[in-house]
């Protein structure tokens, strides 16, 4: 009678592995893995496709042929592939970046202590001229323009008696004196807030223009 299906399967399952198909096995698990394992959980692992014996007979000779490494671990010994040396190009380009990594640990440090100095500066700043009373005192000079322009308006238009040379002349020193005192505390409090620009988080901006009564 000819084989049945079932028994070519179980004589298949059954058909033990050679020396070598069995070495190639514990080899390319020992790749896959890349971590050092005993035979016994070798043997394990695979099933037990290859035997304990036999995984510790083929891990041997495998040793002492040097394909694999090999080293005690308490009461047996564990495998690995052997771990290639890394290229001169690859520790150049370590250590590059570790010389990288310090230098920008340095500036780190640098910038953190020029913002402790900035800050400090601000504030000093802010205790000569507190930037409540600065901004209060560019509304009285704007408000101070803006009726100083609307009587320069009405002068132009002649709906006013003219004034004599002497008035006009106090009149124009008058608006150039306050003209350039506003624009010298604009020039204040555009610099002080280019500096608070530079210590705070972009999302802050708005908030903190808000917190200092600040309209521009």
């Amino acid at each position: 009678m000819a084989p049945t299906k079932k028994d070519g399967e179980k004589g298949e399952k059954e058909a033990k592995l050679t020396p070598e198909q069995s070495a190639a096995i514990i080899m390319d698990y020992l790749r896959k893995q890349n971590r050092p394992y005993s035979a016994t959980d070798i043997s394990s692992n695979l099933k037990n496709r290859v035997t304990k014996a036999a995984a510790a007979k083929l891990l041997k000779d495998m040793h002492e042929r040097n394909d694999i490494e090999g080293r005690a671990a308490g009461k047996q010994i564990v495998y690995h592939v052997i771990q290639e040396e890394p290229d001169d190009s690859l520790v150049e380009t370590l250590q590059a970046m570790e010389a990288e990594t310090s230098r920008l640990r340095e500036t780190t440090q640098t910038l953190k202590l020029e913002e402790k100095q900035l800050r400090a500066s601000l504030k000093d700043g802010a205790a000569c001229i507190p930037l409540p009373e600065l901004k209060a005192e560019v509304t009285t000079l704007e408000q101070q323009r803006a009726e100083m322009s609307m009587r320069l308006q009405k002068l132009q238009a002649g709906s006013v008696q003219p004034l004599s040379a002497e008035e006009r002349e106090k009149i124009s020193s008058e608006w150039k004196k306050w003209s350039k005192t506003a624009a010298a505390r604009k020039k204040i409090r555009k610099e002080l807030w280019e500096e608070i620009l530079g210590l705070i988080e972009p999302s802050k901006v708005a908030e903190t223009k808000e917190e200092l009564g600040l309209e521009f």
